[in-house]
């Protein structure tokens, strides 16, 4: 059996999440640690343990979910948009361990179907995807919310795209690669936390 200890800066790494919400998910209850002096120390089968019981509950692919869900949590709800899976994954298991409610879509399509019947507190996109892009997707969510904060996470920054990015007031302007705690904070910072 495997009896590792992980140290907080461990678990940052390990679960890529930021010491505040390490310290919110301690006090919660929500992963188990112990005070060793002025440390915590978490066991590692523990934290695993801890992530199986939180994968399905916030994340939710892009197919019809009620609206009336995310009200009952009290969570912001965010919709991730990357046609990247391994994108959209990371940013669905780092939003859902800092509690936030969280929907993906693949493409510019599938987001337009999803914010037409859902209203998010947050919406976060590539620029860069095949059939509608970003820029449509943001176009749309403004005309639907005109308050939505919008971060943009791309691989592919060109002056135009960042100066039509500020143009449409967008909350964030990640270039990737990005570092996790990066977008925590931008996403914290555009919902007023």
């Amino acid at each position: 059996m495997d009896e590792s200890f992980l140290t907080t800066g461990e678990v940052l790494e390990y679960l890529q999440v930021n010491l505040r919400t390490v310290y919110r998910l301690i006090k919660a209850g929500r992963i188990p640690a112990v005070r060793v002096g002025r440390q915590w120390r978490f066991r590692k089968l523990d934290i695993d343990a801890w992530l199986e019981t939180q994968r399905p509950r916030g994340i939710r692919a892009a197919v019809a979910q009620p609206a009336r869900a995310a009200a009952a949590t009290g969570r912001p709800r965010v919709l991730v948009v990357d046609d990247e899976a391994t994108i959209r994954d990371l940013l669905a298991k780092t939003l859902a361990l800092a509690e936030y409610d969280v929907d993906l879509a693949p493409d510019g399509r599938t987001a337009l179907d999803r914010l037409r019947i859902i209203p998010y507190d947050l919406l976060i996109t590539d620029l860069k995807m095949p059939g509608v892009d970003g820029l449509a997707v943001i176009r749309e969510a403004r005309r639907l919310k005109a308050d939505i904060p919008v971060i943009i996470i791309t691989g592919y920054s060109t002056e135009a795209s960042a100066i039509e990015a500020v143009n449409l007031g967008v909350s964030g302007y990640l270039t990737k690669p990005f570092r996790v705690p990066r977008v925590l904070a931008a996403a914290a910072k555009a919902l007023g936390e």
